[in-house]
């Protein structure tokens, strides 16, 4: 896999989603400070929903913009033969049913791509895969739930 293709298209997924929930905080924000819509009487809580939503989308734009900053600092060099997994390492696992893509990165746990062919997920070090990923190399095998394990075929 192309890991440099891989973290811009993770980094173009990002931004579009920043993009949009922009253009939604700020809409929130409007109807929030919009005079129109002054409580009607005191059971009218309006403004007070519209103030609730524009602050957690501005909350998740916040958020986001830490990500994309965050991606865009990641090296898109892939590592050495050998190396251990760390924060921007493409890993391959592989399962008797299946095999598995995941992108170590530093925020945007669950963000999900699809690049060749291949479904790729974003996991980060403190997610429990992550915390088992994390100094393994090619050839170990990790337990994903008591019973099945995994063995990591590729670390780019």
């Amino acid at each position: 896999m192309n890991k440099p293709a891989v973290l811009a298209q993770f980094l173009a997924v990002l931004k579009a989603e920043l993009a949009a929930l922009t253009r939604a905080a700020q809409g929130a924000f409007a109807a929030a400070t919009d005079p129109d819509s002054k409580a009607e009487n005191k059971y009218d809580t309006r403004t007070l929903e519209a103030s609730y939503v524009a602050r957690g989308q501005a909350k998740r734009v916040t958020e986001l913009q830490e990500a994309v900053r965050a991606f865009e600092a990641l090296s898109g060099t892939e590592l050495a033969a050998g190396a251990a997994i760390t924060l921007g390492a493409l890993v391959s696992l592989e399962t008797p049913e299946e095999t598995a893509h995941y992108f170590i990165g530093p925020f945007a746990g669950g963000t999900e791509i699809v690049h060749e062919g291949s479904e790729i997920v974003v996991i980060t070090p403190a997610s429990a895969l992550g915390q088992k990923l994390l100094g393994q190399r090619v050839g170990d095998a990790i337990a994903l739930r008591p019973g099945a394990l995994a063995k990591i075929i590729a670390v780019v």
